[in-house]
């Protein structure tokens, strides 16, 4: 279980987990993790995107929010925008942290995918400046039958950057990116690598029933596993939300699954799902961490009245090599705010 060698088992462990019933759990959705020195960072969606420091992974201190103001991207590509900042992915690349970011219009496909770059994480550094370097990707309605938010970048082993993304609509993409990891390599590679069924004379302007979201593509012994998230988020009770898996040898697909099925033609192993305390699980990232693999995602706590809360999840791999988390980790896991 994370806690065990994040803390420590026995009193230390019980202990720890009865100050975070006392002091409070992170609140977030959609979160994403960075490692830089020997604090950990966390990012999630919220207004400016919001943000935490951790030297644990467990004890949590509020730094505030990313962007002051509005993004870039926000007045070019979504009219109406709320100041919430969706869906963030936290990168390192050629010596700078890339924070890429969505806005939308909800529930419609009026969205964006922009990036910001830092040299540094942390906020007390006198090299910390967030420099917004506008959109990636956009859709736009009534031109595209995809929707440009959730994204997450890969590395592949020729130090590519590669973007997947996607939600509801025609599913999840996948684009080349430039050196830069800043917009679409030129001439441009696009392709579908997950998909759920939508069925004929939806409305292009509807994201119908095709219920998939949240990819992260994690590279593991030669692998790419790629992972998202089915079911609908932020129904509280009625959440359906839950985390499915499928791999490929190359980044570009086709990641099968567990049965050999495509996911770009509806296929997806089941990861985890929620039970009677926690709903909702989804919108997951994965990690390496001092040689340790965890899953990070949000979960609904029924008994606080469906409030979103961190999750952090030891991640271990069956004999065939595929990931494995152990639901009993939503009890044994709950972070503190300091």
């Amino acid at each position: 279980m994370i806690k065990k060698w994040v803390i420590g088992a026995g009193v230390l462990a019980g202990a720890m987990l009865t100050q975070a019933a006392q002091a409070g759990q992170v609140s977030v959705h959609d979160p994403v993790m960075a490692k830089q020195g020997d604090t950990y960072y966390l990012y999630s969606t919220g207004p400016g995107i919001t943000f935490y420091s951790s030297k644990d992974m467990l004890n949590w201190r509020p730094e505030g929010r990313i962007f002051a103001g509005h993004p870039a991207a926000a007045a070019k590509a979504a009219p109406g925008f709320d100041d919430h900042v969706w869906a963030p992915d936290i990168q390192y690349h050629d010596g700078k942290y890339l924070l890429y970011y969505s806005v939308s219009a909800f529930g419609k496909n009026t969205s964006a995918i922009g990036v910001t770059v830092n040299k540094t994480l942390d906020p007390r550094s006198p090299d910390y400046k967030w420099e917004d370097q506008g959109i990636v990707v956009q859709s736009v309605p009534g031109r595209d039958i995809w929707n440009a938010i959730d994204s997450n970048v890969v590395e592949d082993d020729k130090g590519t950057g590669w973007m997947a993304f996607g939600s509801f609509w025609g599913g999840i993409k996948l684009v080349k990116l430039n050196k830069d990891w800043t917009r679409p390599a030129e001439p441009q590679v696009w392709s579908t690598i997950a998909a759920r069924e939508r069925p004929a004379f939806v409305k292009d302007d509807s994201g119908g029933p095709a219920e998939i979201e949240a990819p992260f593509v994690f590279r593991k012994n030669g692998w790419y596993y790629l992972f998202v998230s089915w079911g609908l988020c932020c129904q509280k009770e009625k959440s359906t939300y839950h985390v499915v898996v499928g791999r490929s040898r190359a980044v570009t697909g086709p990641y099968l699954d567990k049965d050999g099925k495509d996911m770009a033609l509806g296929g997806g192993s089941l990861v985890v799902q929620g039970n009677a305390a926690w709903k909702a699980l989804g919108h997951n990232s994965a990690y390496t961490f001092d040689g340790k693999d965890v899953m990070v995602l949000h979960a609904y706590e029924t008994k606080d009245k469906y409030l979103q809360k961190l999750k952090v999840m030891d991640m271990r791999w069956d004999s065939a090599g595929w990931p494995v988390v152990d639901a009993a980790d939503l009890d044994n896991y709950q972070s503190v705010q300091k």
